[in-house]
């Protein structure tokens, strides 16, 4: 990490952000817990901490009096979320050693621990069960081909005894485990599902997406990379009467200005719409609004009719439950989308579509578009699907309930 360091942002800020950092607890954390009771909640990065999010909040409703105490591996969830209300101290995570797994576990001396999804530090989970602490990993999924199911996998198979409970997405995770003798596990479900319940719940009226999409059909895309844009742009030319609201993953200068050179027809930044006050008037004509910002996109999708998301052309599909629980029919690519259940499951029932080329996606969109009962059930498909698999939150407090009230 200190040689990428000199050359990648990111591994810049996971190397600076640990520097003094034990220090930095160990002056700070025993004057803020006061002899209050501590749960820890650690995520790799933002999208596991949006999954656990739901938990936390429910954690703080339930148990006031705790010290909550939030720690990230990646600065991708440090970063963005470290002013975080809901937590009492957000953190990186110290590196796993046996000198600061013995000196974090024992200034925190936490009564439950909660790892969101993935992440199996050796020290920190030996500390955690020396010191008594009920520990959970919650919304956890597994698969054939990883390091805990391989012949030569008795190490990692030895870190999933130090949880009192796995509380798993699938029954196909919870055989797996059992398979290989992890007794203390059960199917829950995903708590993602309650996340972007409330997002929706919580999503911001935008009256001047609204303006600007007026009576035409809108595409909402999210998180499109270049390899997306490549395949979608040229389908969005061929069809003048769509409009498109389009979220790119990275709203760099030069993507930007790729967006604005391949497609046809005016392209507005959310920028300079919300410079000129939102007059949609003097836009009349922009068929493109591409959103220069972040944090909007979870709100954008209650005023389109279909998404497309990016990322399955990349390295691995982006979030579609959030354009899934407005009712948005969902489009993606067709390479990296198979270890994600709700595309998969979805695709089965018919609210998504995993598509190879430009070709393909003009078909569907062209489809859907002619075709506004078929779309509606579509979209119907996928509200259901989010509703269905709610749920997953009071799962996990039910169980931790029966870790600290007994």
């Amino acid at each position: 990490m200190h040689v990428a360091a000199r050359v990648h942002p990111k591994a810049r800020q996971w190397v600076q952000g640990r520097k003094g950092l034990m220090h930095q607890l160990a002056t700070q954390l025993g004057p803020l817990v006061q002899g209050r009771p501590v749960a820890w909640f650690h995520a790799a990065s933002l999208g596991e901490f949006e999954q656990g999010r739901p938990v936390i909040e429910a954690f703080r409703r339930q148990y006031p009096h705790y010290f909550i105490f939030v720690t990230f591996f990646s600065p991708s969830g440090y970063e963005v979320r470290k002013n975080y209300a809901q937590a009492d101290y957000v953190s990186y995570l110290p590196i796993d050693t046996p000198a600061h797994a013995r000196q974090l576990v024992g200034l925190l001396k936490p009564r439950i621990a909660f790892f969101i999804k993935y992440e199996f530090w050796y020290y920190y989970l030996r500390e955690l069960r020396a010191q008594g602490t009920a520990i959970l990993s919650f919304s956890a999924i597994f698969r054939p081909g990883q390091l805990f199911f391989k012949s030569y996998g008795g190490f990692y198979r030895g870190l999933l005894r130090y949880f009192d409970q796995i509380l798993v997405q699938n029954a196909e995770s919870e055989a797996l485990l059992r398979g290989i003798g992890i007794a203390q596990v059960t199917q829950a479900g995903d708590t993602r599902f309650d996340r972007v319940k409330q997002i929706a719940e919580a999503a911001r009226d935008l009256p001047e997406i609204a303006a600007f999409v007026g009576e035409n059909p809108c595409l909402v895309v999210g998180s499109a990379w270049e390899a997306d844009r490549a395949v979608l742009a040229p389908a969005l030319n061929s069809l003048p009467a769509l409009r498109a609201v389009i979220a790119p993953h990275e709203i760099k200068e030069p993507d930007l200005q790729r967006w604005e050179q391949t497609l046809d027809g005016a392209v507005l930044r959310y920028s300079v719409y919300k410079a000129a006050g939102f007059d949609s008037s003097a836009f009349a004509a922009a068929r493109y609004l591409l959103v220069d910002n972040i944090g909007m996109l979870s709100s954008l999708y209650r005023y389109g009719q279909i998404a497309y998301i990016g990322g399955a052309f990349g390295s691995g599909l982006h979030n579609i439950l959030e354009a899934a629980t407005f009712g948005l029919p969902v489009l993606f690519g067709n390479k990296r989308y198979q270890k994600f259940q709700e595309a998969v499951d979805l695709i089965g029932q018919g609210g998504a579509w995993a598509l190879e080329d430009t070709l393909a996606v003009e078909q569907k969109l062209r489809e859907l578009l002619d075709a506004p009962p078929a779309r509606e059930a579509a979209g119907a498909v996928c509200r259901a699907y989010v509703h269905d698999h709610t749920g997953a939150t009071e799962a996990v407090m039910q169980r931790v309930k029966a870790y600290l009230e007994k």
